[in-house]
């Protein structure tokens, strides 16, 4: 039976939405809350944080004259009841598939995503900088950052509160800053007193009786500073906000963020002030559906699930995930060796390091999103004389790059790092895609480099890396393995040396392709049409140079294949090599192109980037020629 949403009819876009009266904004938020769980259960996506902030959605489009007034997102993942109220719900059937709409915020897709966001952190510093350039434009718009608490715990997010309020007195931006604290860290402030004093403190008449105070008191310094003093310790007492009141925010708060009259007036009243604003909101993880509020974490990000049980699909036997193979490893390798220690910015399950906390929780650290950090305490850890393993995401890494190259590289520190979601991601589009990382790591010294072929090799490559005495990196993709047997025990690969496969038996046109990663798959099954070489290279950094010179001198033609994007990638790295040898035999590159990556199904994106066996044999004819018969030239030896 088809489901019924008449109030959420009426309100189909931010216009519509502020046309309605207020009484029925908390029937509406019941509508919209039920249509995400609906929706998402088909198509999968982040649920629990969609649902806890239904009435702030509600109550931001109701209170600013929105697109004018610009809403800035923290992450996306949070935004589902942003993009259902501003003309999107039709395509919401679509989300984070091939042509559809993101799972994140983006410009291009609608005039009311104010900012591009799918990493955490940047809301507030994107918000200020609209403001100011409503300022200096004479612009009266608004800027309303949305940011989660566990984004709070980057150091961008405090250098953008710092700044907004060192040129408060220098620039009336008109600034909103919404901490949505979904983890119910100080739950016992919210309530009836609370929210009555967030009326009041957000109210006209005590901003009247402050600002007037201070004019008044403008002239006594000493007698003005110790009623500020007064002021911020009263307010103290009883609301948790002077970290931001010294920041110079304005801070109101906390008030229920399930209360949506509480949220219209406290928002019209900050709407009237001006400089910069703080309103701290109380909300709860999947608010609304019972399996959601039990399991926030579980249903963070879903696949497609039964909305009336919960039950999500069974995952099926077969191969485990690399991110399961990293896991084991890491409990394995902490058994043996005490030294090791753990790090992750924020990313515990996600990474595959929840048995481990349970086993090791002394020797694990989750920094919070904090990456920068996370590196630089590793190679604190480093120096005296433990073993650290830096779990995180590529993209992830990109954002402590400086870290990576002062604090570690330059000191050749032992830190491992395990790179997961390498290549392409799939559904979560172009923000999280891990096609760079070749590149940003190989351009670094000491670095040792290593990409696996299959679930095995990961294992030892991850021992591999942990025992070098320098910075190591492993990276792998989000997804399974290939099935083959994993030797349990901790075994090291030599460092820098590939792994030759298959030896062409042709007289001429012979083709090697040199794989790098889990390419080797495409690579295998290429060369049983091309009777060609195959060379696990196992290494981006060092690579082994000898068996390159050999399938060139060998051969008529070579292919690297890499999930990374093409530019200063390990095809260049191949390139580069032969060059300096002054080695000619053609090399054709296959890898990520030079743009960003679409969202959809990661084995469907990768054939449409390429990195399959039939571009692989189109790429052999379009260099032969298409009268070449590949498959059937094969010599007699």
């Amino acid at each position: 039976m088809t489901q019924s949403y008449p109030l959420l009819d009426q309100a189909a876009t931010a216009e519509q939405l502020r046309t309605l009266p207020q009484d029925q904004l908390g029937p509406l938020s019941t509508e919209l809350r039920e249509f995400i769980i609906q929706s998402v259960a088909n198509t999968g996506g982040h649920l629990s944080a969609s649902l806890g902030t239904v009435e702030l959605s509600v109550a931001l489009h109701y209170v600013f004259n929105t697109p004018e007034d610009r809403l800035v997102w923290d992450v996306g993942h949070q935004a589902y009841a942003h993009k259902i109220l501003t003309g999107r719900r039709q395509a919401m059937a679509t989300l984070r598939k091939s042509g559809g709409l993101s799972g994140f915020l983006k410009r291009d897709e609608s005039p009311y995503d104010a900012f591009g966001a799918g990493h955490s952190s940047t809301s507030i510093s994107a918000a200020l900088g609209m403001a100011m350039a409503a300022s200096l434009q004479d612009n009266d718009r608004h800027a309303v950052a949305i940011i989660g608490d566990g984004a709070l715990t980057a150091g961008m997010a405090f250098e953008a509160l710092n700044h907004a309020g060192y040129i408060a007195d220098k620039q009336q931006n008109k600034l909103l800053v919404i901490l949505n604290d979904n983890e119910m860290s100080i739950s016992p402030n919210v309530g009836g007193l609370s929210n009555y004093l967030a009326k009041l403190l957000s109210g006209k008449l005590y901003t009247t009786v402050r600002e007037g105070g201070k004019k008044v008191l403008s002239s006594v310094p000493t007698v003005r500073q110790l009623a500020r003093r007064a002021e911020e310790h009263i307010k103290g007492m009883i609301i948790p906000g002077t970290l931001f009141e010294e920041l110079g925010f304005n801070y109101i708060g906390p008030i229920d963020g399930h209360d949506i009259d509480t949220l219209i007036t406290t928002l019209s009243n900050l709407k009237a002030q001006s400089g910069p604003q703080f309103l701290h909101i109380v909300t709860k993880k999947g608010k609304g559906y019972q399996p959601a509020e039990n399991n926030p974490c579980t249903y963070h990000g879903v696949p497609p699930f039964n909305p009336e049980t919960g039950q999500m699909p069974a995952k099926a036997g077969g191969a485990p995930s690399y991110t399961q193979v990293f896991g084991d490893w890491l409990c394995d390798m902490a058994t043996q060796d005490d030294r090791l220690v753990a790090i992750t910015p924020a990313m515990c399950e996600g990474s595959g390091m929840v048995n481990f906390t349970k086993q090791f929780p002394k020797r694990f650290f989750d920094v919070g999103i904090a990456e920068q950090h996370s590196v630089t305490m590793a190679a604190g850890l480093a120096c005296e004389g433990l073993k650290p393993v830096v779990a995180i995401y590529s993209t992830f890494l990109q954002r402590a790059y400086d870290q990576l190259i002062h604090d570690v590289a330059i000191q050749e520190l032992p830190v491992l790092f395990a790179i997961d979601r390498a290549g392409i991601v799939g559904p979560d589009g172009a923000t999280h895609a891990g096609s760079f990382d070749l590149s940003f790591l190989r351009c670094i010294p000491n670095m040792l480099i290593m990409a696996p072929s299959d679930e095995n090799e990961c294992r030892q490559m991850l021992s591999t890396g942990f025992r070098h005495q320098g910075p190591a990196a492993v990276r792998y993709p989000r997804d399974t393995g290939t099935g083959i047997a994993i030797d349990t025990g901790l075994n090291s690969l030599p460092i820098g040396k590939a792994n030759l496969l298959r030896q062409t038996k042709r007289r001429e046109q012979r083709v090697a392709i040199l794989a790098f990663g889990t390419t080797l798959a495409e690579a295998l099954e290429a060369s049983e049409q091309l009777d060609a070489s195959v060379v696990d290279m196992r290494f981006v950094k060092p690579l082994d140079e000898d068996m390159i010179t050999k399938m060139a001198n060998n051969h008529d033609l070579l292919i690297t294949i890499e999930e990374n994007a093409l530019q200063g990638g390990a095809g260049s790295a191949v390139c580069e090599y032969l060059s300096t040898q002054a080695i000619n035999t053609p090399v054709k590159l296959l890898g990520l192109p030079d743009s960003f990556s679409d969202q959809g199904q990661r084995n469907t994106l990768l054939q449409r980037y390429g990195l399959d066996s039939a571009t692989i044999c189109t790429t052999v004819e379009a260099h032969f020629g298409q009268t070449a018969t590949l498959g059937a030239q094969t010599a007699t030896v």
